[in-house]
């Protein structure tokens, strides 16, 4: 990859990556206000706000931080394969990404819940979102600090493919 489009390419990387970071930080104070507000419309307006803001914010970020961190990984000199840090990003991405994906289904059932005004708010009220943003927001952590420390470690295939490069530099 040229240079140029490298650090293109990088840059929407971080940018998507940090700006799901940012969202799930966001989201998580989003449960903590629905769970804890004693104004029975903030609650319900908490848990009305999640699925938009899951299918709009969300959900696009994880594929964007996905997509790009694929171009980088096979655009550049790291691989996809080759290093555990970037086959462990890869996995914390995907799984996060599939259980946002299951998730969101939870939030139009909270949503429909909330905005019934015969629902009581002790039946609005759920825990599971903040749960699970607590925990996304863990696996992000973890993913930003592979890839800020790229921890040392080749897989047996990036073992392979370095020592087929020295040999091809010695023929």
């Amino acid at each position: 990859m040229r240079p140029r489009v490298r650090k293109f390419a990088l840059a929407a990387h971080v940018a998507s990556s940090v700006g799901w970071l940012g969202a799930v930080a966001a989201f998580l104070a989003l449960a903590v206000v629905g769970l804890t507000s004693q104004n029975a419309e903030t609650v319900r307006g908490a848990y009305l706000v999640m699925e938009p803001t899951a299918w709009f914010v969300l959900v696009p970020l994880a594929f964007a931080s996905l997509v790009t961190g694929l171009v980088q990984s096979l655009g550049t000199s790291w691989g996809l394969f080759r290093h555990y840090w970037v086959l462990a990003k890869l996995l914390i991405n995907m799984f996060a990404t599939i259980t946002l994906l299951i998730y969101t289904e939870t939030f139009r059932v909270m949503a429909t819940v909330a905005a019934d005004p015969a629902a009581d708010v002790s039946v609005v009220r759920n825990a599971s979102p903040l749960v699970h943003a607590a925990l996304a927001l863990l696996l992000l952590l973890v993913a930003t600090v592979l890839a800020v420390y790229k921890p040392r470690g080749v897989t047996p295939y990036g073992l392979r493919k370095q020592h087929e490069q020295s040999t091809a530099v010695m023929r």
